[in-house]
């Protein structure tokens, strides 16, 4: 496998320093990533990077995964608008104990192999070392036009939003500079990649090389990935999407990918999955003959979810979608726990009744009419139930049905339905 060929037909080359191709044909060569440590997950807009360092690793090249823990407790000014917040070392060791746990479902960290993956932290050798040493060893080679010469600095100095920048961060990519030197000289690590909004900061440690070393080092960057309408990917109303189950669930980790449009779906399916180039090719074509059946999509998210979580946790999130577009069975819905429940109906409108009403029975008309207003009056319910228009926990009844006990999943859920996408949930607390 060729790494950069492979990388190009994936979309996933922004800027390559020249050279780099030749010197991954000369043996095997180390490559790192820089990996931000401020939370105790990665999120799926960490995972071009990873990508590349297990595409780089198939290659039968040595991938690094850096954890920036001494970054981490500066910021990087690297398309921000302001200075984020700095973190204590508990939280940071953390932090990484739990990254390094993600990045084994994409990278072999196996000793006896060449190609082992590698993880480190740039506190370990950034903690003792000093002020004063540090500005001779490494500030005496980078003069402050280098650094003000920077697209990353410059935004943040003359932008309109931007409140200035703190002589800490500023110091950011000497800092970052120094991790690729420290690598150059105890990994013999050559390579460093990133998003292209680092290619500022990597090309900083190349020119440090350079200097102390005499030597060759290479920076080769990816596209920051957006959706098709601007959006940044990975984000959505509630925040970022994270490969922690607890973070965000199984289910809804698919159903982001599914959810994808298909100009993205075609994108995504290169970038974040391990499929060949033909299965892509041929997947693409049959997209396109009948789109309807989001063939991309289905594919992209049943990869990523394997890939994050397991073919249970697929399997779980199918049953899930199913129940939700109303494919399902009251059986499958009763099996769902009180977690699985609340994600799977999370938005829809609810309404909370006493326990004890249960106790004689609710009936179907005053459910969706006087009790919770899911229909506008009597009359309009029954005209629903007469048309067979209603469910109780996916199972159709009329207007003489009866809410009672036994129709109470995990003991206090009723879900009522009308079509296959009006839902409505009832709560007997």
């Amino acid at each position: 496998m060729n790494f950069l060929e492979e990388l190009e037909w994936r979309g996933m080359i922004h800027d390559v320093m020249p050279g780099l191709e030749e010197h991954l044909k000369e043996g095997t060569r180390s490559a790192y990533v820089g990996i931000d440590p401020t939370a105790d997950s990665l999120h799926i807009g960490h995972l071009v990077g990873v990508m590349m360092l297990r595409h780089f690793q198939k290659a039968g090249h040595q991938p690094v995964a850096l954890i920036g823990g001494a970054t981490g407790m500066i910021g990087d000014p690297s398309g921000k608008s302001q200075e984020r917040n700095l973190l204590d070392e508990k939280t940071l060791r953390h932090n990484q104990d739990c990254i390094q746990k993600q990045l084994s479902k994409f990278l072999d960290f196996d000793t006896s192999k060449a190609s082992k993956a590698k993880l480190v932290n740039n506190y370990d050798w950034m903690k003792e070392f000093s002020f004063l040493e540090f500005i001779r060893v490494v500030g005496k080679h980078i003069t402050v036009n280098y650094m003000m010469a920077k697209d990353s600095v410059k935004k943040r100095i003359s932008g309109e939003d931007s409140e200035g920048m703190s002589f800490t961060e500023f110091t950011y990519q000497l800092v970052q500079g120094y991790d690729f030197l420290h690598l150059y000289r105890n990994d013999n690590c050559t390579i460093q990649m990133g998003g292209s909004d680092q290619w500022g900061n990597i090309t900083t440690g190349t020119e440090l090389i350079r200097r102390l070393e005499a030597g060759k080092a290479f920076a080769l960057t990816c596209p920051l990935i957006t959706k098709a309408d601007g959006s940044k990917m990975g984000k959505t109303a509630e925040g970022n999407v994270w490969l922690d189950p607890e973070k965000t669930s199984p289910y809804k980790f698919y159903q982001y990918w599914l959810n994808t449009s298909d100009k993205d779906a075609e994108k995504f399916i290169k970038i974040f999955t391990f499929l060949s180039k033909e299965e892509i090719e041929t997947l693409v074509n049959e997209h396109k003959q009948a789109p309807h059946l989001r063939l991309l999509q289905t594919k992209l998210a049943e990869e990523m979810t394997v890939l994050v979580h397991s073919k249970e946790e697929l399997d779980n999130a199918k049953v899930a979608s199913q129940i939700l577009f109303g494919k399902a069975t009251s059986e499958e819905l009763a099996k769902l726990s009180e977690k699985q429940f609340l994600e799977i109906f999370e938005g829809i409108p609810q309404a909370i009744l006493p326990k004890n009403e249960i106790n004689e029975g609710v009936k179907i008309v005053d459910a969706l009419s006087a009790k919770t207003k899911f229909l506008s009056s009597n009359g309009e319910a029954r005209r629903e139930l007469k048309g067979n228009a209603i469910s109780i926990n996916k199972t159709k009844v009329n207007d003489s049905f009866v809410i009672t006990k036994e129709h109470l999943i995990q003991d206090k859920f009723v879900l009522i339905g009308k079509g296959k996408k009006n839902n409505y949930l009832l709560i007997f607390a």
